[in-house]
């Protein structure tokens, strides 16, 4: 049976977008992967790029509030920043909540340079890929 999980952070525009296409790339007959915002943007360029470079295609993913999942049932809500935490400790539907913290790159995109802001989102990626390889096992783990 295959495990819902929802990736939370605040715009929906860079770290969920990419959790949600790895957990899918990786996990897909383990995972049905969906992301959200608590402040929805849009997908970022730059987390399309990246993910480009590794071979998946999120072009076609778009920002979504946390709202439109209210209601459904979820194995897992994983938040991925800070803020997306303290608005959301508790997903009604949600059997656990678990919390793993990545920087923000489209904050750093912002404060540099073009070369700085597209090894701010390829480290983020390269984090996010890494930690979702060992999902099953934290889902399984988790508590």
């Amino acid at each position: 049976m295959r495990r819902r999980v929802l990736f939370l952070c605040t715009a929906n525009s860079a770290r969920s977008q990419m959790a949600e296409a790895w957990a899918r790339a990786l996990h897909g007959e383990a995972i049905e992967a969906h992301s959200a915002g608590t402040r929805p943007t849009a997908v970022h360029p730059l987390a399309v790029a990246v993910m480009r470079e590794a071979g998946i295609d999120i072009s076609g993913q778009r920002a979504k509030s946390l709202e439109e999942f209210l209601g459904q049932p979820f194995d897992a809500v994983i938040t991925l920043c800070g803020d997306a935490q303290e608005a959301c400790p508790a997903f009604p539907g949600a059997a656990r909540t678990i919390h793993r913290g990545f920087p923000d790159p489209a904050a750093a995109a912002a404060k540099g340079t073009p070369e700085e802001a597209l090894a701010a989102f390829r480290r983020v990626r390269d984090e996010l890929r890494a930690w979702i390889e060992g999902l099953p096992q934290i889902l399984d783990g988790a508590s």
